[in-house]
C-alpha cells in the first residue's frame, strides 16, 4: 500500500525542514525524488545524499518557484532525467512577517506569487509528466483560517493556495489527478525561527494540543506518503489537518 518503487517525486522547498522530511519519507517507500532549492544548496545537498542513503536517485534543481521560466526549466531538467512526474508536494514557502497596515503591494505580491500562484504553474508545467494515479499535494498551515500576529500575507495567500486546490481538483479529476492540501500545526522548523515570539508561540501550541506535543516535519510527512497511497484514491480537494487537535480548541 506504501510501495512506491518506479514513481517521481518532486518536493518544492525540499531541501529543509517539512519539504526534506517529506522527500525521505517517499524515498523509503521507493520513490525517486528531486529536491528543488532556492538558496540553502548544502542542505539540499545534505538532503540528496540521505535519498540516496535509501537507495533512490535524487536530483537537485534550483529554482525560484515564483519564476514561470525557473519553473519550465525545472520541469524540463526533470523530464529529460526521469521523463516522468507521478507526485508534486507543492511546499515551498515565503513571507514578510508584518502587521497588516504596514505592508505594501511588493510584501503583498511576493507571498502570494511564492505561496499560491506557484502551486498554479507547477501543475501547468507538470502535467505533460503527469499521467493518471498522479498527486499533486500543497502544504498550508492554521494562518489560512485563523488571524495570527503579524502573519497576513501569509496567511492570506495560505487561503488562496487551499482555494486553488480545490479548483484544481475538480479540474484534474477526471484525468485521474489527486489534488489535496496537508495543512501543518505548529511545526518548529527554520522559518519558526523569524517569529520574533517564536519561544511564546511553542509554548502556547504545546498547552492548547490536547495531545500535548508539537507536530514534527515527520509527521506532516507520514500524511503526504498516505495520500501517494491507494488507500487515499477517494480523498480529493480536502484539506488534511495535522495538529494534534489544535484547531479543534477554538
Amino acid at each position: 500500500m506504501f510501495d512506491l518503487q518506479g514513481k517521481v517525486a518532486l518536493i518544492t522547498g525540499g531541501s529543509r525542514g517539512i519539504g526534506r522530511a517529506i522527500a525521505l519519507r517517499l524515498a523509503g517507500a521507493g520513490a525517486d525524488v528531486v529536491v528543488n532549492y532556492v538558496r540553502h544548496r548544502k542542505d539540499a545537498e545534505e538532503t540528496a545524499q540521505a535519498v540516496e542513503a535509501c537507495g533512490r536517485r535524487c536530483l537537485i534543481v534550483k529554482a525560484n518557484v515564483a519564476g514561470n521560466d525557473d519553473v519550465a526549466a525545472m520541469m524540463e531538467t526533470l523530464g529529460k532525467t526521469f521523463g516522468r512526474l507521478d507526485i508534486l508536494v507543492s511546499n515551498a514557502a515565503s513571507g514578510v512577517l508584518k502587521p497588516a497596515l504596514e505592508l505594501t503591494e511588493r510584501h503583498w505580491n511576493w507571498a502570494m506569487d511564492i505561496n499560491a500562484r506557484a502551486l498554479l504553474t507547477l501543475v501547468q508545467r507538470a502535467l505533460p509528466l503527469m499521467g493518471s494515479g498522479a498527486r499533486v499535494m500543497a502544504v498550508s498551515s492554521l494562518g489560512s483560517v485563523r488571524a495570527i500576529e503579524n502573519y497576513t500575507t501569509v496567511g492570506a495567500s495560505k487561503a488562496a493556495l487551499e482555494s486553488l486546490v480545490r479548483h484544481l481538483a475538480v479540474e484534474l479529476g477526471p484525468r485521474r489527478i489527486n489534488v489535496n492540501t496537508i495543512s501543518a500545526g505548529a511545526v518548529d522548523t527554520d522559518a519558526l525561527k523569524h517569529f520574533p515570539n517564536r519561544d511564546e508561540i511553542l509554548r502556547a501550541a504545546i498547552e492548547r494540543t490536547p495531545l500535548g506535543r508539537l507536530t514534527t516535519p515527520g509527521d506532516v510527512a507520514d500524511v503526504a506518503l498516505f495520500l501517494c497511497s491507494d488507500l487515499a484514491g477517494m480523498i480529493q480537494g480536502q484539506v488534511i489537518t495535522v495538529d494534534g487537535g489544535y484547531a479543534i480548541r477554538g
